[in-house]
């Protein structure tokens, strides 16, 4: 007789893998993507890998590209993900459209896995790849936005409790956890490319864009409109969409008080449906992709969020 007791297992964790669709400018301002040859399969696909253990997928797309192409990718905005079986098991690719940022020359293929990458334009790359999904991704990829610019709303790392720190809250530090999420941030941010990074100017909020500042060499802004104690919510909404018509890459980092409203707000105002649950945690981030709308003010092109 069976145990009671035991359980029947769960359907298979899907494996996650993470890519892009990569493009560059062609000639007449047509833009071409990349396609690489995986030999193993004898098929055309777009540059993807799966993620290692504990990678954030954000890390495993621009290393993926990298690897496959050895050209480091500037990430847009987030494509729909790709779902199917291989080898029984689901898998999920997620995938994001990604600009060339260096010459086309300096791609390392041929390598272990891909043996040639060519540069099509969208039309002759849909009869090139192997696989349908590849084909609406592409799809998906042309039917939007090609130049498209980050702003991003990150709430500040983990600074303790606020009831034990008994000096001014203005000076309250990130805390060991909250230290190693700035690292892991500035490597994910660093993943849309250069941006200005603009802060409340606390403590806590001034440590969490501090080693991606460093990393990019870029200075740090700090704006009252974001600094709890010193604004509310219509301030801080009308700061962000001055930085939003700006068409310049920003990073505001806020406080929790502020970020759901930031985001609501910003939703409303460009036209885009409110996330369910717009707050965020200590540490994540959210990455709004803006394009140049018809009558010149900017639109959400894609939204997505993620944590360190």
């Amino acid at each position: 007789m069976a145990d009671p007791r035991a359980g029947s297992a769960g359907p298979p964790e899907p494996v996650r893998a993470a890519g892009a669709v990569l493009w560059r400018d062609g000639p007449a301002g047509r833009p071409e993507v990349a396609l690489v040859h995986r030999p193993r399969y004898d098929d055309w696909s777009f540059p993807k890998g799966k993620l290692d253990g504990g990678e954030h997928v954000l890390r495993a797309v621009v290393r993926e590209v990298e690897e496959e192409t050895g050209i480091v990718a500037r990430l847009g905005r987030r494509l729909p993900p790709v779902s199917y079986l291989h080898r029984d098991r689901p898998k999920r690719v997620d995938y994001w459209a990604a600009r060339c940022v260096e010459p086309s020359s300096a791609h390392a293929v041929p390598n272990d896995e891909v043996d040639r990458l060519d540069w099509l334009p969208a039309g002759e790359a849909a009869e090139r790849l192997s696989y349908s999904h590849d084909v609406d991704l592409l799809r998906e990829f042309t039917a939007g936005p090609l130049h498209t610019w980050p702003l991003v709303i990150l709430r500040h790392g983990s600074a303790g409790e606020k009831s034990e720190w008994e000096e001014p809250d203005e000076l309250r530090p990130l805390d060991a956890r909250g230290r190693a999420e700035a690292v892991r941030l500035s490597a994910l941010l660093r993943a849309y490319g250069p941006s200005r990074p603009v802060s409340s100017a606390t403590a806590r909020c001034l440590d969490t864009v501090l080693p991606y500042a460093r990393a990019t060499g870029t200075a740090v802004v700090t704006d009252a409109a974001f600094t709890i104690g010193d604004t509310g919510g219509d301030r801080a909404l009308g700061r962000l969409l001055e930085l939003a018509d700006g068409g310049v890459p920003a990073i505001v980092c806020t406080h929790g008080e502020i970020v759901a409203e930031l985001i609501t707000g910003l939703c409303r105002r460009l036209g885009e449906k409110v996330p369910d649950e717009p707050a965020l945690r200590k540490g994540s981030f959210w990455v709004a992709h803006l394009a140049g709308g018809e009558d010149g003010t900017p639109a959400i092109a894609a939204l997505e969020r993620h944590r360190a």
